[in-house]
């Protein structure tokens, strides 16, 4: 099959997805406000917090498979803030969804019991949940929502410096 055979549809709108990551060709790009980029810390934590935002805006509206998949979102990013604000981590030193879990660990944040727990919940259920054939339930994302927004409060307060959690502005 070549490119051409593909719908145009699909190709001039991936042609503007490229183009938009490029930042190629429409002037000044809209950035989300929340977004702290002073530090990758900074951004991580924040983009945990916008993840949680969007679970809130989400939650009661049925939408369990996305609401699960912003919960690990969350997690993953609240955790690797925790690693990069203390312990001198580095954003590339996060190239998968499970090294956080480790980090955590090692910089004790939380115990070696836990932190298995969490990869387990990973490896098993939002491999399923996102891939897999079962149909999340409404209590898995509620029980995932209570779990990211735990570990996000608990990171929050653990990292010296505060004052980056934007939870509860209205942004």
């Amino acid at each position: 099959m070549s490119r051409e055979s593909d719908p145009e549809v699909i190709t001039d709108a991936l042609t503007a997805a490229i183009d938009a990551f490029n930042e190629e060709g429409y002037g000044v790009p809209t950035r989300e406000e929340a977004i702290d980029a002073d530090a990758d810390w900074k951004t991580q934590l924040t983009k945990a917090c916008r993840l949680l935002a969007a679970v809130d805006t989400i939650a009661e509206q049925g939408f369990y498979t996305a609401t699960i998949e912003l919960c690990f979102g969350a997690t993953e990013r609240s955790v690797e803030a925790f690693a990069l604000a203390e312990g001198g981590d580095e954003i590339d030193d996060f190239h998968d969804h499970t090294t956080c879990y480790d980090r955590a660990t090692d910089l004790g944040l939380l115990s070696a019991a836990t932190t298995r727990e969490l990869r387990q919940l990973y490896a098993i259920n939002r491999t399923d949940s996102y891939y897999g054939g079962r149909r999340p339930t409404e209590r898995q994302a509620n029980t995932m929502q209570q779990l990211a927004r735990s570990i996000h409060e608990h990171v929050t307060n653990q990292i010296r410096e505060g004052g980056v959690c934007v939870c509860n502005s209205r942004n």
